[in-house]
């Protein structure tokens, strides 16, 4: 069973920033696409950001020019890196593994293995 060990969220305030981290066995983090997912309450789970084996990266509207998702391969880590925290990104924050050879350029349709979800809360 693939593992991802995700780190801990925190409470912080508007405008403030904070780190994800997510660990991947290295035989899935080397060929595959990697992501967060949020999923607020009442809400739907959504994509906040991905990136690819070979770095190409994709983001929400809703947090473009505010995170930052990058790999680290040396650590089979993902990262997520979050500025200017709005109350609207408070959610539990969820990794994700693509399960399927990516070719370094490809985004998975869905995301076959997951992390235990991370609460995030940003305070107004």
């Amino acid at each position: 069973q693939v593992q991802l060990v995700e780190s801990r969220g925190g409470l912080v305030q508007a405008g403030g920033s904070l780190r994800l981290s997510c660990a991947a066995p290295g035989s899935i983090f080397r060929i595959n696409a990697m992501a967060w997912y949020r999923q607020a309450p009442g809400k739907e789970r959504e994509l906040v950001a991905a990136i690819t084996s070979g770095g190409i990266t994709k983001y929400a509207d809703s947090v473009k020019g505010r995170f930052t998702i990058s790999r680290d391969s040396a650590k089979n880590t993902v990262f997520l890196r979050m500025n200017g925290l709005v109350p609207e990104d408070t959610a539990v924050y969820y990794c994700a593994a693509g399960g399927r050879f990516d070719y370094g350029w490809q985004f998975p349709a869905k995301y076959d293995y997951w992390g235990q979800g991370t609460q995030v809360t940003v305070s107004s």
